[in-house]
C-alpha cells in the first residue's frame, strides 16, 4: 500500500498551469444532459435527480432519501487530461458529492469503480481530497486512510469555499499522477503508483482511464449544481 503525505506547509503552494488556450472542449452545452447518461440500480432507474436548471447541472433529492447511489456519467472516455468545472452548494443540502474519473460502471454490481475528487459543501475543507471507489479499495487514498473515516486534522493545510456561490474545481490526470484545486488552493499531489494500477483496478479496467462522472451518494439528500465544465487532452 502506497502512504502519501498530506499536503501542507510548501507543498500546499504549487500551482497548475492557467486553464488557458487551445485544446479545451466543453462537455455540457447548458442547456441538455447530451453527452451524458445515468448509472444506477435498476430499482432506481426511474427516479429523476439529475436535471438541467438555469444553465447549471442539477441534482436535487432533497425530502427523497430512498435511492441508492446515482451517478450521471460521460459518454466519453479520457485518460491523460485537464479539467476544470464550477460547482454550488446549498446550506440545506446535508448530502455528499463527487467528481469520479477514469472510471467504470460495473451493472452486475450496480457499482462505479474508480477514483473519486471528493466534493462535499458540508465539510468544505474535505473537497479537493481523493477517494476511491472501486470496490475491493473503498478508502481515502489522498491522504492514504485505512477506510471512510477522515478528520479535518487529516485534511489539507488550506483550503477556500464559496458558502453562497460557485467554487472552481480544477483536475489534472497525467499517469499515475493526479492533482487536484479548489478556487485556486493546491489541494491533492498524488502518486497512484501501486494502488490505481493494482490488480483490482487492471482486473476492473479503472485508474488509468474511463469515465467522469457527478455522484449522488446512496440515501443523501443532496442538492448541488455543476457548471463550466471543459477538458482538455494532455500528450
Amino acid at each position: 500500500m502506497l502512504r502519501m503525505p498530506l499536503l501542507c506547509g510548501p507543498l500546499a503552494l504549487f500551482l497548475l498551469p492557467p486553464a488557458t488556450g487551445a485544446g479545451w472542449r466543453s462537455l455540457f452545452d447548458g442547456r441538455t444532459l447530451s453527452g451524458w447518461h445515468v448509472d444506477a440500480r435498476p430499482e432506481d432507474r426511474g427516479k429523476v435527480f439529475w436535471q438541467v436548471r438555469d444553465g447549471a447541472i442539477f441534482c436535487d433529492s432533497l425530502g427523497r432519501k430512498d435511492h441508492d447511489y446515482f451517478w450521471l456519467v460521460s459518454d466519453g472516455e479520457f485518460d491523460d487530461f485537464e479539467l476544470t468545472l464550477e460547482v454550488r452548494g446549498f446550506p440545506e443540502s446535508p448530502g455528499n458529492s463527487g467528481v469520479q474519473f477514469r472510471s467504470r460502471y460495473d451493472a452486475a454490481l450496480g457499482w462505479l469503480h474508480g477514483p473519486q475528487m471528493d466534493v462535499h459543501p458540508p465539510a468544505p475543507w474535505r473537497t479537493g481530497l481523493i477517494y476511491d471507489e472501486t470496490r475491493e479499495t473503498r478508502r481515502w487514498i489522498f491522504p492514504s486512510l485505512k477506510d471512510w473515516n477522515i478528520a479535518p486534522s487529516q485534511g489539507p493545510a488550506q483550503w477556500q469555499w464559496h458558502a453562497e456561490g460557485w467554487n472552481r474545481l480544477r483536475l489534472v490526470c497525467r499517469g499515475l499522477r493526479v492533482r487536484t484545486e479548489v478556487n485556486g488552493v493546491a489541494i491533492a499531489d498524488y502518486n497512484g503508483s501501486g494502488v490505481l494500477d493494482d490488480a483490482a483496478h487492471q482486473a476492473h479496467n479503472v485508474g488509468r482511464r474511463g469515465h467522469l462522472a457527478l455522484q449522488l451518494h446512496a440515501r443523501d439528500e443532496l442538492r448541488i449544481a455543476y457548471r463550466h465544465i471543459r477538458i482538455r487532452p494532455l500528450p
